[in-house]
């Protein structure tokens, strides 16, 4: 799984790293401030990321109140590798609170979004441009369209989306087959050992239609590099989670169960529990990419690192048993369990050969 193997995003012809810099932290303005990385400090990882052979970068208006995007198109620019990299960038977030259509998924937000992305990157077309976050308000009639306008006018090559619910990320898909508009190719969405409730729906529904998942968060907000203890308040160690954890998440006694696992495959393995983390969300079902952030070349070295081994299926079955998500039997995914399934069929049936005819492909007779 090196870093010049390339995969295929989704059900499309872009082929892709499998791992993705994130350059949320490229920049020192806005609200990743208190993490961010001057301009030389990017350039070294930027750098070394496509030393290594990766391809696939991925930042969004937002991040660093549009310092990432700046930096990343003076980088592009001056190292002439525009053409070499799958670049990546997203809207949503409001750029201007005072004004009503300055967020969002509508129409006019997203033409003046991929526009600003343009100028701040220093280029005329995004390969993939993504949808941020799911804001509850847009038909997604409205922003399918759009997307289809501005790959027809060269904006865009891609379309993607970020952080939405399953049903409307397949409702998007069904809506752009049946008005042949460009269809979505990939997914972004939280995904880590813990953290693994999109296997309930997105990963199924992505592999189905077509949409490459890529995941944003394989550490667990750093919570599974190992650095961190727990304490009767919340968690100790040095880092961005601190108190009761990133954006409030607390964390359960099975979560410390699962770095205690988490900790013994990686002493087993004679690697670091981050590459092992890494490493089991780039190998999953579904997954195209994993999406990784670095403090600087030594800790990008260390995560790109994570494809330089294979999981045994031993190692990697006792990291699915301690990561499980529990599921409730009255809950509707409780039904979809093997224990429920099996009330289904008797195990005294017995199931014959299909007859002639029988197509699997369309779930019909066939004359």
């Amino acid at each position: 799984m090196s870093m010049d193997t390339y995969y295929l995003l989704g059900r499309s012809g872009l082929r892709v790293s499998r791992i993705a810099l994130g350059t949320m932290n490229f920049g020192v303005d806005g609200f990743h401030a208190a993490y961010g990385k001057t301009e030389e400090e990017a350039r070294q990882i930027f750098g070394r990321y496509l030393e290594a052979g990766g391809n696939f970068i991925d930042t969004a208006d937002f991040y660093t109140a549009g310092q990432s995007e700046i930096i990343l198109g003076d980088l592009m620019t001056r190292a002439k590798v525009r053409d070499r990299v799958v670049l990546t960038t997203k809207f949503t977030n409001s750029v201007d609170p005072g004004d009503p259509n300055a967020g969002g998924n509508g129409r006019k937000h997203m033409i003046r979004a991929v526009e600003a992305s343009l100028r701040r990157l220093r280029t005329d077309y995004i390969d993939l441009f993504m949808l941020h976050t799911w804001d509850r308000i847009t038909p997604v009639e409205e922003v399918m369209r759009t997307f289809d306008d501005l790959t027809r006018a060269g904006k865009i090559r891609y379309a993607g989306l970020s952080d939405v619910p399953a049903w409307y990320a397949a409702r998007a898909q069904t809506y752009a087959e049946a008005h042949s508009l460009v269809p979505v190719i990939s997914l972004q969405l939280p995904y880590s050992l813990v953290g693994r409730t999109i296997e309930q729906e997105h990963v199924a529904m992505g592999r189905t239609l077509g949409m490459g998942i890529t995941a944003w968060s394989p550490l667990g907000g750093g919570f599974l590099t190992g650095k961190y203890r727990q304490a009767e308040k919340g968690l100790t160690g040095e880092g961005r989670l601190g108190g009761s954890g990133a954006y409030g998440t607390t964390w359960a006694d099975r979560d410390w169960r699962l770095l205690k696992t988490l900790e013994g495959v990686a002493r087993e393995m004679g690697v670091t529990m981050a590459q092992v983390a890494i490493n089991w969300v780039a190998t999953q079902p579904g997954i195209a990419s994993a999406i990784i952030g670095a403090s600087g070349v030594s800790q990008l070295d260390s995560n790109l690192a994570a494809l330089d081994f294979e999981l045994p299926a031993a190692l990697r079955a006792s990291l699915d048993e301690a990561s499980a998500v529990p599921l409730r039997p009255q809950s509707v995914y409780g039904m979809f369990t093997p224990a429920y399934q099996s009330w289904l069929v008797s195990p005294e049936a017995k199931v014959g050969d299909k007859p002639a005819g029988y197509d699997p492909a369309v779930l019909n007779w066939t004359a």
